[in-house]
């Protein structure tokens, strides 16, 4: 039968086989058939690879053989010939994750993160790799779903999709991962109600072993689930802060005994904080800030391992601050900005030798007295005691921020380099792989203390030693806080005895800091990495890019909602309580000695102005805001005028006020609204305008107004708008950087032409010799320039910012921020060059005409972005705006006029666009 079965096979090995004993034919069949099967699926693993290679676009070096395993493909990690780890974070790759990732079959570990460019939905698919334990997504930008199949894979361990484009709800099936130990969903756009288990469905509360629920930044609503708590659960970082939810905090969260992290920070949380919350005795930071809480501070002392406590932004009632802060050993910073603090301070305790900060800004403390030691910073900045006269004004000054972290040498003398080499901390020439860090949390306040910095370097480097990367040394360098109380850090890695790592090393570093189980000093929460850049061969003090990049871009939209919503709680306490401050004594501007030179503007008598409104009668109202009330009214010359009336509780300062009527009596242009007087008397603050009678771009957007806005019209108000703009910033002397642009401040007269209105956070650049000047952050929530608000430092781009956001609110009709949802962000997410009218044709406003109409609107558009750039200088001057309108009006003009001969009669020349008479405005809200 062996003389059968060798003459019916021509494989030498077999025919060999078929010669030796039984026992020993069977074991080498045993063998060939282990490896004939390993074989196939080697092959079938390099098919699946291949494909990859293929959807990405990647070639590393090593990826030439037909086995990946045998011969150490870069990035991928084998077991008995099978592929088991791929890990090829930051690689640039580019395209989407194919369905056919499920023939990876064997793979325990999938790190893509940090590819920007990686998109698309997550495949359904990804539910078949059910040995997955580890799966990295993070930095990436999928978008869609969390698919409901993500709950087959049992023995996940690990999960972070942070910083994508996720939208939908948390699929219930994730409370399925038994094993799951990490969740990160951060800066995504789901949304819905947390997920909790009940006889049909699963929930969250069933990841007893979970130690990390990250799902801070995206949209979720509805109340904390009381159910999402118990003393089962393992949780450690409880993230949810920037969400919409709200109702109260349940008293359960006091079951979580190993809580050590609570940020529920930015929500719409109300009611008194339970006392339960007390029990969390190993508790290290708390955020409850920028809610609606009320009553009482709430009881911490059994949270004996406190660090950080910010409950700013509520309405406490807190007449004295409680004794028993001084009982937290380790607290480091309690911040209670903006709450009902009031009367007289007393802190007559010793605080622990940790405390650095007491941050009390914007409450109605009137005096103050310290006992003890006071090492530690105050503020008071914005108390009625600051107004007061022969008080020590150190708290009253907003402290300069601490220095920036800057890792010394280590005992020895930096080198001078060329080539856009970098002299490391060894003081060794080479190009450092730089990346941005973000930190979800932090726990202390103190910047200028390098021992925490040096923990962190000293930790990093022990890291990238531990997974076998040839690093040299790090370098801490630049620190940024955002309003979402994140903390960016530039990091420089550089690499050991080379002049800089490979594409390979450098993915692994990123691999490495994207695990967020990474081991770190305690004062530092997780981190994610914002960015990255390989060969790092700028000057070493040519940052600015690189941070604000960092810091700003993908977050406006936070910092925007964050920053609207403090001035909204600010400004809305301030009128209940009648504190608004009134900078000077207006009545001495207004004499002769002081009066200021006036180009046409004159001073209107309160009976003047009473008489010609019927006493202000309802009658004669034409709108109001939250400034106060417009009014109609004919002077006793048969002039209509508007006339804007300011409430008593929101006065403007007296610097403000002043600022208004001086910049508008000398800056005439057809495109600024036309100021004709103004009045002081009695206790009252009022402008004079010119009447029109077509309200403001704000009304005729929401349809309001009546006016109806096709597309020309609308490209009109822009080049009316965008040439009053350029006419303050080039050719106004001083220049004038008006600060407010926005729908509600552009009026439009008779023939729809753009005025451009409210000067009162006007900034004049006179006596700068810079191309900047640096003050307090002030605009509009939705239309504020990102890179203002990061520096302080106000230019004349940041009217270009706000102009950008009124042109896509032009296209969209939709207000800057609406439903959580930030209008650049929206438009950046769905615009697709390759596609009709870039793919926006669902976010148009029907009002806008036919498509077939919107000549044009994709080089508006492209001008928009070009203008909401999140750095300065790339964003065009607003002269060249003019120019880029103009020419986006004689295109569609000349199409029109070519395919319409009739409707080109509806369209003017370009010079004639905003050439009405310059002295008419008119404001019907503020």
């Amino acid at each position: 039968m062996a003389n059968e079965m060798a003459n019916k096979v021509s494989n030498p090995i077999i025919c060999k086989l078929m010669d030796q004993t039984l026992a020993t034919r069977v074991f080498m069949l045993l063998v060939l058939f282990k490896f004939g099967i390993a074989a196939e699926a080697n092959s079938m693993d390099y098919n699946s690879l291949k494909n990859l290679m293929q959807e990405w676009d990647i070639r590393p070096p090593s990826w030439k053989s037909s086995d990946p395993c045998a011969h150490g493909w870069e990035g991928i990690d084998c077991t008995n010939s099978r592929v088991t780890s791929i890990k090829l974070a930051g690689m640039g790759l580019k395209g989407q994750l194919p369905a056919d990732i499920q023939s990876l079959s064997e793979i325990e570990t999938l790190d893509l993160s940090l590819n920007k460019e990686l998109t698309g939905p997550i495949p359904t698919s990804i539910g078949n790799l059910t040995k997955l334990v580890n799966l990295n997504l993070a930095g990436c930008s999928f978008y869609g779903p969390i698919p409901q199949t993500i709950g087959s894979l049992k023995h996940l361990y690990y999960l972070d999709l942070n910083n994508n484009n996720l939208s939908g709800q948390i699929p219930p099936s994730i409370g399925n991962l038994s094993e799951l130990n990490y969740l990160d969903l951060t800066s995504n756009k789901l949304g819905g109600n947390i997920p909790i288990s009940s006889e049909t469905t699963l929930g969250l509360d069933m990841l007893h072993n979970a130690q990390h629920f990250h799902l801070g930044n995206n949209h979720f609503s509805g109340s904390i689930p009381t159910q999402l708590f118990s003393s089962k659960m393992a949780l450690m970082h409880l993230l949810l802060d920037r969400n919409n939810l709200s109702g109260e905090i349940p008293s359960t969260l006091g079951l979580m005994q190993n809580l050590q992290t609570l940020r529920l920070d930015w929500n719409l949380l109300s009611g008194p904080v339970p006392l339960s919350l007390n029990n969390l005795s190993n508790i290290a930071v708390l955020y409850l800030s920028n809610n609606q809480f009320v009553g009482p501070l709430p009881d911490l002392t059994g949270m004996k391992t406190l660090n950080y406590v910010d409950m700013s932004n509520n309405t406490f009632d807190v007449s004295k601050l409680p004794d028993w802060f001084s009982s937290l050993p380790f607290l480091t910073t309690l911040v209670l900005r903006n709450n009902n603090l009031n009367g007289l301070l007393d802190i007559d305790t010793n605080y622990g030798n940790q405390l650095q900060l007491i941050d009390l800004e914007q409450n109605f403390i009137t005096n103050l007295k310290q006992y003890g030691g006071t090492n530690y910073k105050l503020i008071l900045v914005d108390n009625p005691i600051c107004n007061q006269t022969n008080m020590e004004k150190n708290y009253c000054i907003v402290p300069p921020s601490d220095s920036s972290p800057s890792t010394p040498p280590n005992n020895c003398v930096p080198v001078v380099c060329s080539s856009g080499k970098v002299s490391s901390p060894n003081c060794k020439c080479a190009h450092p792989y730089t990346v941005t860090l973000v930190f979800l949390y932090i726990s202390f306040s103190d910047f200028g203390n390098s021992t925490y910095f040096t923990a962190l370097e000293i930790s990093l480097i022990q890291s990238f030693w531990d997974h076998n990367i040839p690093v040299d040394s790090v370098s801490l360098d630049s620190h940024s806080l955002d309003l979402l109380d994140y903390l960016h850090l530039v990091l420089e890695i550089f690499p050991y005895d080379q002049d800089r790592f490979n594409e390979s090393e450098a993915s692994a570093l990123v691999s490495v800091l994207n695990n967020q189980t990474l081991s770190r000093p305690k004062y530092f929460g997780p981190f994610f990495v914002q960015s990255g850049l390989l060969y790092y061969a700028q000057h070493r003090g040519s940052r600015k890019a690189l941070i604000i990049g960092a810091a700003v871009g993908g977050s406006v939209l936070l910092l925007l909602l964050a920053l609207l919503l403090r001035v909204y709680a600010l400004l809305q306490k301030r009128r209940e309580n009648g504190q608004w401050n009134r900078a000077i004594p207006l009545q001495a501007w207004i004499s002769r000695s002081t009066l200021p030179q006036l180009k046409g503007a004159r001073l209107f008598s309160f009976k003047e102005l009473k008489e010609c409104t019927n006493s202000f009668s309802e009658a004669n109202d034409i709108g109001s805001g939250g400034y106060g009330k417009v009014y109609q009214a004919v002077l006793p010359t048969g002039e209509m005028v508007a006339i804007k009336r300011a409430k008593k509780e929101s006065m403007q300062g007296g610097i403000e006020f002043k600022a208004e009527v001086e910049l508008l009596s000398r800056a005439h242009h057809n495109n600024l609204v036309s100021l004709l007087g103004f009045c002081l008397e009695q206790d009252e603050q009022m402008l004079i305008y010119q009447y029109v009678p077509n309200g403001n771009l704000t009304d005729s957007l929401s349809g309001k107004s009546g006016v109806r806005l096709n597309w020309m019209r609308r490209l009109k108000v822009a080049l009316g708008t965008a040439r009053g703009l350029a006419y303050l910033h080039e050719h106004a002397t001083p220049p004038i950087i008006h600060r407010d642009i926005k729908p509600n401040n552009i009026l439009l007269d008779k023939d729809l032409n753009a005025k451009v209105a409210d000067f009162g956070l006007s900034r004049s650049m006179a006596g700068s010799d810079r191309d900047h000047v640096t003050t307090q952050v002030k605009g509009t929530m939705g239309y504020l320039d990102p890179e203002y608000f990061m520096t302080q430092e106000l230019t004349e781009k940041s009217d270009v910012y706000s102009f950008g956001v009124v042109m896509l609110e032009l296209i969209t009709a939709r207000r800057p921020i609406e439903h959580g949802q930030y209008i650049v962000r929206v438009v950046q997410m769905r615009m697709d060059k390759t596609k009709v009218l870039y793919n926006l044709r669902d976010i148009l406003d029907p009002a806008i005409g036919l498509v077939t109409e919107l000549i044009g609107l994709e080089m508006f558009v492209d001008l928009a972005m070009l203008c909401v750039k999140d750095i300065r200088d790339r964003r065009p001057r607003m002269g060249q705006v003019v120019k880029e309108i103009e020419n986006i009006i004689n295109v569609a003009s000349f199409d029109a006029a070519a395919n319409s001969p009739s409707a080109s009669a509806g369209y003017e020349d370009v010079s004639k666009v905003g050439s009405e008479d310059p002295c008419r405005g008119h404001v019907l809200e503020y």
